[in-house]
């Protein structure tokens, strides 16, 4: 009645997907709390709906994202240096997409391998799956690579927006730490750390007011804040392409972010052009032999699981829009964004429609954030539900 989070609610087990209690259907249970502290990670479903109900996002510019992949291999003896790492930009992304990709050389004869593109990129028709895949048959890393075998992968999205895009961090009875308010340091890739720092000073703070408020000017005073400060123009400064973006990163990594200018964020969904406004660039596409043969192939790695009688877990508010304006408008970017192959159009002989395999999810949240209409919801599904990721 006072308006303000009171704890969480835990999902419903044993739903069937027509909405019926299965014979073992169990209540979810509600747990009170006088405040609850979000550490959901990037995009968290709950940590969306508060933001948009107390509009903490009011006065930030709006959140940006990226989509990672990454694979684990198991590869011949002799090839791993472990410790050495490799970053690259560019190939097989055009200068207008943002992104770049890491190879950690690990213990074991393993190799981490991953790929991250911007979820502002501009053409409908780019596929950051496949990219990933064409990044590993560059002639500098097949060999790495050839003979060896995927133990794991995965996606996930990443947020990027950091100092600018923070929403206001406290709203009553509740608190938002690390990437759920959006703490990671985009230039290295990292948010760990921020998480860790987020969750310490939430407790002290916790222990010293017993409250939520004052939270958001803890936070912003802190260490935390000091650090995106300085690398907050590197992200929105690739807006303009990669020429650009290398040499503002230049100028933004020599001055420790000391400029008097703090430069805009815009929403991922809204920068993606009409396939009628925009030509897709020949992306030079090379014969690939390495594994996974597809996207199917790569869910089997991400070891996702769902009871396939449930709720299907990804909602389309207006689905005729998919099969209208989407299609004549976009193509249908959902079927390539995804890397899970979850979205599909299918023609039959009841029309074209959207098929929904949410089977396939491996939760990586990416059509939440890119679908250019917003209509795509991603909600929990039933508890235990999604990829198992081992060692990623």
């Amino acid at each position: 009645d006072a308006g303000a989070v009171k704890g969480v609610r835990i999902g419903d087990m044993g739903v069937a997907r027509d909405g019926s209690h299965k014979p073992g259907y169990t209540e979810g249970i509600d747990i009170l709390a006088p405040i609850t502290v979000l550490g959901e990670g990037c995009r968290g479903s709950i940590s969306k709906q508060l933001i948009a109900r107390y509009k903490l996002d009011a006065d930030s510019d709006p959140q940006t994202y990226g989509i990672g992949l990454k694979e684990l291999w198991q590869v011949p003896p002799g090839r791993v240096e472990p410790g050495k790492i490799v970053h690259t930009l560019g190939w097989p992304l055009d200068p207008a997409t943002y992104g770049g990709s890491f190879l950690y050389h690990l213990d074991k004869d393993r190799i981490a391998i991953g790929f991250v593109a911007g979820l502002d990129y501009i053409d409908a028709e780019f596929k950051p799956f496949e990219a990933f895949q064409q990044l590993k048959n560059h002639p500098l890393i097949k060999p790495l690579l050839e003979g060896g075998e995927i133990l794991s992968a995965g996606a996930r999205a990443l947020i990027e927006g950091g100092y600018q895009s923070l929403p206001k961090a406290e709203m009553p009875g509740a608190m938002l730490i690390g990437d759920s308010a959006g703490l990671m340091n985009v230039p290295k890739i990292k948010g760990t750390h921020q998480a860790m720092r987020s969750g310490m000073l939430a407790a002290e703070h916790i222990a010293a007011t017993g409250t939520s408020t004052g939270w958001d000017a803890r936070l912003r005073g802190s260490v935390v804040m000091k650090e995106l400060r300085k690398v907050r123009n590197i992200r929105p400064g690739f807006h303009k392409g990669l020429w650009l973006g290398l040499a503002n990163a230049g100028w933004e990594t020599a001055t420790a972010g000391l400029s008097p200018w703090t430069l805009k964020n815009h929403a991922d969904h809204a920068a993606l052009k009409k396939i009628s406004e925009y030509e897709s660039p020949d992306r030079d596409w090379i014969e690939r032999s390495l594994p996974p043969r597809d996207r199917l192939a790569s869910v089997y790695f991400a070891a996702t699981e769902h009871d396939e009688d449930q709720p299907i877990h990804l909602h389309v508010a207006e689905p005729d829009i998919c099969v209208t304006r989407c299609t004549v408008e976009y193509n249908n970017p959902c079927t390539r964004f995804c890397p899970a192959g979850v979205y599909e159009m299918v023609d039959d002989a009841a029309g074209r429609r959207l098929q929904i395999n949410a089977a396939n999810c491996v939760h990586c949240k990416t059509c939440d954030i890119k679908d250019p209409y917003q209509i795509i919801n991603w909600v929990t599904p039933e508890g235990g539900s999604g990829p198992n990721y081992q060692n990623l």
